[in-house]
Parts: C-alpha cells; sequence; structure tokens
C-alpha cells in the first residue's frame, strides 16, 4: 500500500514540477491591453505585439514572486528525486517521508508566490489597465500547487 501511494505522489510530483519550469519560464502570466495593441507580461519579460523586452524597473514583487517559484521549482526537484530514489533502493519509509515534506514545500512556496503577484496585480494592474486578465502561465501555476499538496 505504501509503495503504490509513493508511487502516485511521485507522478504527481513530477508533474508538479513540469508545471513550475513552465510557469515561471513563460510569458502569459497577464495578459492586457496597451495603447491598443495586446500585451503580456511573465516573471521575466513583458511582450507587446510579440516583440518581448526584459523587465527593466526592479520592483520587489517581482524578484520576491521570482525568488519563491525558483525555490519552489528547486524544492519540487528535491522531493520528486527523494521519491524516484526511494524506488530505487526500495520504498524507505525515511526517504518518502522527507519527499513528501519537499514537495509540500514547493507547494507552499509556490502558493506564497501566487498569492504575492496576484495581490500586487489586482491593487496595481488592475488599476492602471482597463482590460486585463491573468493567463495561462498564472493559471498552470495553481495547478502546480495543487498537484503538490496532492503528492
Amino acid at each position: 500500500m505504501l509503495y503504490t501511494l509513493a508511487g502516485g505522489g511521485t507522478l504527481c510530483g513530477v508533474a508538479s514540477l513540469v508545471l513550475l519550469i513552465v510557469s515561471t519560464a513563460t510569458d502569459f502570466w497577464m495578459q492586457y491591453r496597451y495603447s491598443g495593441s495586446s500585451a503580456n507580461q511573465g516573471l521575466w519579460r513583458f511582450c507587446i505585439n510579440h516583440k518581448c523586452h526584459t523587465h527593466t524597473m526592479t520592483v520587489a514583487f517581482w524578484d520576491a514572486t521570482r525568488a519563491f517559484m525558483l525555490l519552489s521549482v528547486l524544492s519540487c526537484f528535491a522531493g520528486v528525486v527523494l521519491g524516484l530514489s526511494a524506488f530505487a533502493n526500495g520504498t524507505k519509509s525515511r526517504r518518502v517521508r522527507t519527499g513528501g515534506i519537499a514537495l509540500c514545500l514547493a507547494g507552499f512556496l509556490a502558493l506564497l508566490a501566487l498569492a504575492i503577484y496576484t495581490g500586487v496585480t489586482v491593487t496595481f494592474f488592475g488599476k492602471r489597465f482597463l482590460d486585463w486578465r491573468f493567463s495561462w502561465s498564472y493559471i498552470t501555476g495553481w495547478v502546480a500547487i495543487i498537484l503538490a499538496f496532492a503528492a
């Protein structure tokens, strides 16, 4: 029974890791209209009419969101490695437990990152841009959180 639960947890952890990497690396956290043109932004760049530029201003919420997302990816990777190593050597409850803790930590760090981003986006960008919405990279991050906690 423990072997089956560890396998399901590791599978959820792998899916969460892939989604966290995709969410962190892509530029579609928010979409909006800027001077009549379609625009989108991620944690690292913003794009207007398919021309992308790096963020030039250093804003604390972007730095915090980036840091928590990167720490979440690293923690999720550690949890997946611990989960897979438990299968290679036979299920050891200490490795499985430590991997589960790492995956829960990954979910918590990603939750913190997305909460910071959500709060600032709604209060700041929601007032600056009239026609805006969260996009698929942002939603992928929330799905990754659910999978990390399920793992």
